[in-house]
């Protein structure tokens, strides 16, 4: 059966979406591969900023894809107090080590309004059996994620306030490029200072003091909602932030 017209518009979309592109770094995906991939995209959804789609604990939930906006992944402790995890930008997976594990370790709450589309345990292990290097591509964006909050662990433990500070905003923006959302001159950042505060283990004033500072050196501008990265090189090697952990060096799989 030929394809409708509307068909093959979604299919070119899609094969432009953030999570292509994001596969892509690791595996050059046929069209075949394509095709699969985007019949994950069936059941899209839309969450409002600021309440949670993922619950620590929950059991029996879906995965999910984020299509537009920011998410935050974040663990809460008994007494109230939270750690942020991670921030998810579009191409990411929301929740998808606890659907494999079952039960949630993490919330996941919108930054933004978001919109996702909601995959099924099934859905994504019947995509699995049909593209084997789809399945390697999904277990390389994992194995990324788990580096990043490696790096992250290493910037709280070792790193001073300047430099876990601009290494975190110089790794969004690099993840941010990979979808087409960000370039060397910056991006746009929905983060408050107190989000950015709870990711990087310091105050809200602490980090309005190292902004400040970032700003004074000549480095780094964040103003209005846009990370400005005004001499990205010497960014670089003021935070020493080696990229080779993101691992963009090229599809792997051809």
């Amino acid at each position: 059966m030929i394809k409708s017209w509307m068909a093959l518009k979604m299919d070119v979309h899609l094969e432009n979406s953030p999570l292509s592109r994001k596969l892509g770094v690791f595996v050059a995906l046929s069209q075949s591969e394509v095709t699969v991939l985007n019949g994950l995209h069936q059941r899209r959804r839309t969450f409002v900023a600021g309440r949670d789609l993922v619950d620590q604990g929950q059991s029996d939930q879906a995965a999910y894809i984020l299509c537009s906006g920011w998410a935050c992944s974040y663990k809460l402790l008994s007494d109230g107090q939270r750690q942020v995890v991670d921030f998810q930008i579009p191409g990411d997976f929301l929740g998808l080590r606890s659907v494999l594990l079952r039960v949630s370790d993490h919330s996941i709450v919108p930054v933004t309004d978001i919109e996702v589309t909601e995959v099924h345990a099934a859905d994504l292990l019947d995509a699995f059996a049909k593209t084997p290097r789809l399945a390697a591509a999904v277990l390389w964006a994992a194995s990324r994620d788990e580096a990043i909050v490696v790096e992250h662990l290493v910037g709280v433990g070792r790193r001073d306030a300047g430099e876990r500070l601009a290494h975190f905003l110089l790794e969004l923006g690099t993840r941010l490029t990979l979808v087409g959302m960000g370039s060397k001159a910056g991006y746009a950042c929905p983060l408050s200072q107190y989000m950015l505060a709870d990711a990087v283990g310091l105050s809200a004033v602490h980090v309005n003091r190292v902004l400040r500072q970032l700003r004074e050196k000549g480095l780094l501008t964040f103003r209005d909602g846009h990370v400005t990265f005004d001499n990205y090189a010497k960014l670089i090697e003021f935070a020493q932030f080696d990229r080779s952990y993101l691992d963009e060096i090229g599809p792997l799989l051809k």
